[in-house]
């Protein structure tokens, strides 16, 4: 963070460093406020809860108000098709279009169809319901600190760090499967640690929709099938809880087939729920040049005048090219560190996606871009200090649950291609970390500020 903080912000105005430490100051002075007000009385809590939440609502909804509604990129290809689409017409017209190569979007595309079908051709529906989604995420956020940690005011920490990085939620204005599909993995992990059968069965379905929304599922499934082995069956030797885990992967693998045979059977997609381009990932995220994210450079293989088995040889002819430059330069080390970095430590870009540069001067956006990435550093540094403060605290095991799917996540994203805004699903799992380096340096300032009173007592007295 603090290498592309330097190449990218450290120079660019003399007031950004202010801008950074004064908003740090301010993260921790607003922590401090909400680390005194009590936690005996529920309905107080609550209330303190629920006003975050509403503030966060407002404000986002305000953010989707203000920057252009235009669709870009792979949004574009979601909502875009929507209009004057019928049930039955297929999505592509070659084997080598966006939704035939990448089948496993449908989903989310049978997803905004019936958003569109019950509010209308409104781009503002599918914002709306976004701002919606990422409230119950920090709701969930907090509810996963309480049975981590067993700690209210961590708890609210956690919801502060993350509602006010922009990074997070600028994405809200665009047809984006990130946030519906975060909530259904968070809610499916959740419902796993209640350890109940009927909590068990759900998650199976919960997890179903977060794959058919975004398809991250592999990850998703490792991390639970590692914990499931490492932290039920072999420390706590919890068969029975073993066994229901994979019933609920059994229930995923039954209703992800069901809906991949329903996305052919009504005309949408008849390649299902498929991936029928592997190879490009890969191509993409090995290429040394572009440190493994997307470049014009790599595009320009692309020929959407060839079928897909043509373009499949030209790929993993691409793909050997690029595994032989990695190799006889041994360029493996370095291409994974830059790829670290530009996934967990660069802006996720997500203000670039809302588009603001068609209403608002270059001065502005730079300016939003820097205030963007300013709420990354808050989440960066804390969840660092989070880090390492774990080797000392207690804490649930259920933890890892959530951290074995970052995990997974993390070292297959070193092979894949990458984007900083691939994070966003797993912000709120950072900052459930974040919240507890947080709490420690708000612990540790009140220990400095009353170790000085006595100090002054002590004195005052002598005299």
């Amino acid at each position: 963070m603090l290498v592309f903080y330097h190449q990218n912000f450290l120079f660019q105005n003399s007031h950004n460093s202010i801008i950074v430490i004064a908003s740090i100051l301010l993260v921790l002075l607003v922590g401090y406020g909400l680390t005194q007000i009590k936690t005996d009385d529920k309905t107080l809590n609550w209330l303190v809860v629920i006003t975050m939440l509403m503030i966060f609502t407002i404000t986002a909804l305000l953010w989707i108000s203000k920057v252009p509604s235009v669709q870009l990129s792979d949004f574009g290809n979601f909502w875009d098709r929507l209009l004057n689409y019928k049930v039955g017409d297929p999505l592509y017209q070659t084997d080598n279009d966006y939704f035939s190569k990448y089948a496993y979007q449908s989903g989310y595309f049978v997803y905004a169809m019936i958003v569109s079908k019950i509010f209308g051709y409104h781009i503002f529906a599918i914002q709306f319901l976004n701002v919606i989604y990422q409230a119950l995420i920090l709701l969930f956020t907090y509810l996963f600190v309480i049975k981590i940690f067993h700690n209210i005011k961590m708890a609210r920490l956690s919801i502060l760090i993350l509602m006010i990085d922009l990074d997070w939620f600028a994405l809200n204005s665009q047809a984006s499967n990130q946030y519906l599909g975060s909530l259904f993995y968070l809610i499916t992990f959740y419902l796993i640690m209640q350890n109940k059968l009927k909590y068990y069965i759900l998650a199976g379905i919960t997890l179903t929709g977060g794959c058919l929304i975004r398809p991250i599922g592999p990850v998703i499934i490792a991390g639970i099938v590692v914990y499931a082995l490492i932290y039920l069956l072999l420390k706590k030797k919890d068969y029975h809880a073993t066994m229901k885990v994979f019933l609920t992967l059994v229930i995923y693998f039954v209703l992800f087939s069901l809906s991949s045979w329903g996305i052919k059977a009504t005309g949408i997609n008849a390649y299902g729920l498929t991936n029928n381009d592997p190879e490009w990932k890969f191509v993409t995220g090995l290429n040394y040049q572009s440190n493994g994210t997307y470049s014009p450079d790599m595009d320009k293989l692309i020929n959407p005048n060839k079928t897909r088995h043509q373009m499949s040889k030209v790929e993993k002819a691409q793909l050997h090219k690029e595994i032989a430059y990695l190799n006889e330069n041994h360029a493996w080390l370095s291409l994974f560190i830059h790829k670290t970095q530009g996934l967990w430590s660069s802006r996720t870009m997500a203000t670039d996606a809302a588009n603001i540069r068609m209403t608002h001067s270059v001065k502005t956006v730079d300016r939003i871009n820097f205030l963007a990435y300013t709420g990354s550093i808050i989440l960066i540094i804390f969840s660092w200090i989070g880090s390492l403060q774990l080797f000392r605290a207690k804490f649930s095991d259920n933890l890892y649950l959530l951290l074995l799917p970052l995990m997974a996540f993390a070292v297959v994203q070193l092979l894949i291609e990458i984007q900083g805004r691939y994070r966003i699903e797993f912000l709120p799992v950072i900052a459930i970390v974040g919240s507890l380096g947080l709490y420690q340096v708000l612990h540790a300032l009140s220990s400095i500020k009353l170790h000085s009173k006595k100090t002054i007592n002590i004195n005052y007295n002598h005299n």
